[in-house]
């Protein structure tokens, strides 16, 4: 087959990324799975809205304040959602410092939880420019805002730092009490484009269910990419490894239960921890990441190696096919602007291959532990994915399909978290046996 002509065939194709999906028609940004709860004509607006306004559950957002915002947000134009979130983040900021002075705690605190999110989401499609001042001012406003909500919560949120390698990787450890009694553990980590900040809203659920939580961040994440500079990398047993044993250190966590849980890009890096680390008790992927370029190869009868090997010998080519569609694509622009950024790859060819590492093709049947795999009915940016990882895994098992029927058919089940919370804990207290 013609190189040139393979690169448009496999530009039109889907694109499966972890943490995101290309349609076969770029054109349409509407997604297909329930235009009923679609707030933006541009299907990764839309997403990112559902995002935030579903943690309103756990009082990190504000419906009314998330409506509000949304409508002074142009559908699909970059500048107009970052000052829509920002002026909501400030103002909701300046309400969480009043409450503060007057000495109203609870409700500085959920003010300020509100206000972290609305700065990390406000900054979360500026990393075309890895330059840009507004992405370090805004995580800097976002962390700030978390550390204070941390102090007022009962009890306190724990800021930690984990040694790793030459520096240290930042982390939360949520107490179910004070009691300093060994509890069950579970180590919680966000995947391609979140912070540890958001992870809020299932480390209380877990402290809900009498389960200490941990959470971090890795290379390619929240503070480690912005400020350390750190990218991501494939071998990332190696950033767990570090992070298991600061936990088994602690006198709080039950070493004979202790568990990791991975979101979105997740579902890979908490499976490739638990295949080479079996001081994981039980690991949790949602949802399941099996192979990031699955399926394109093969549907050109071409090896898996062929295809990354034609990206990195037509890197012109590529790249010029690409600026093209992120140009006519808000999901393709931000997709390939936040994977350079958070892989330190110059250009889409050689970001793309490096993606191709991030797989477990020679990793899942190494799981020895038992192991849940979530996947959601109309999840447009994984695809296939959770499947064939489940497929692949030699160990106990378990798959969770969560439905649209259920407000919980989008990407990590965004629309229905407390459903998803359920059902995730519910199978980590039978694993674990506990009542």
């Amino acid at each position: 087959m013609d190189k040139l002509n393979l690169l448009t065939i496999l530009l039109i194709i889907v694109i499966a990324f972890p943490a995101f999906v290309f349609s076969s028609n770029f054109e349409a940004e509407i997604p297909t799975y329930n235009p009923q709860i679609t707030f933006f004509n541009d299907s990764s607006f839309s997403y990112e809205f559902i995002r935030v306004l579903g943690q309103s559950a756990y009082n990190t957002s504000s419906a009314y304040e998330c409506l509000a915002t949304a409508s002074k947000i142009k559908s699909g134009d970059m500048e107009s959602w970052y000052s829509a979130w920002h002026h909501t983040a400030l103002e909701t900021e300046i309400k969480a410092n009043n409450h503060i002075s007057k000495g109203e705690n609870d409700t500085a605190r959920n003010l300020y939880l509100c206000a972290s999110n609305y700065y990390r989401v406000c900054e979360f499609y500026l990393h075309g420019n890895p330059e840009d001042p507004r992405i370090l001012e805004n995580w800097n406003k976002s962390h700030e805002c978390f550390q204070i909500a941390t102090q007022l919560s009962t009890p306190q949120i724990e800021a930690v730092e984990i040694p790793y390698e030459n520096t240290t990787l930042p982390g939360y450890f949520y107490k179910v009490n004070d009691s300093g009694k060994p509890r069950p553990t579970l180590l919680l980590q966000t995947g391609f484009d979140g912070t540890q900040e958001e992870l809020y809203v299932y480390a209380v659920a877990a402290n809900q269910r009498g389960y200490n939580v941990l959470t971090f961040e890795g290379p390619g994440q929240g503070r480690v990419i912005r400020v350390q500079g750190l990218p991501f990398r494939s071998d990332w047993e190696k950033v767990v490894e570090p992070v298991v044993t600061y936990a088994l250190s602690r006198k709080d966590v039950d070493s004979d239960h202790l568990a990791i849980y991975g979101l979105s890009f997740g579902g890979y890096l908490a499976p490739r921890a638990a295949a080479y680390d079996h001081r994981i008790k039980a690991v949790i992927a949602n949802g399941g990441v099996y192979d990031p370029i699955m399926g394109m190869p093969e549907e050109f009868n071409i090896s898996r190696e062929e295809f990354v090997d034609y990206l990195k010998s037509n890197p012109q080519e590529f790249n010029d096919e690409i600026m093209k569609r992120m140009n006519s694509s808000t999901l393709m622009r931000w997709s390939f602007e936040n994977g350079m950024y958070t892989f330190k790859a110059s250009s889409p060819s050689e970001f793309l291959p490096k993606y191709s590492e991030c797989n477990m093709i020679d990793s899942a049947d190494k799981i020895v532990c038992p192991t849940l795999v979530c996947d959601s009915e109309n999840d447009l940016t994984m695809s296939g994915q959770s499947q064939a990882l489940y497929k692949h895994l030699n160990c106990t098992k378990t798959f969770i399909l969560f439905k649209t029927s259920e407000g919980a058919g989008d990407h990590c089940q965004a629309g229905n978290l407390p459903l998803s919370n359920k059902r995730v804990f519910d199978w980590l207290d039978e694993t674990f046996n506990r009542t």
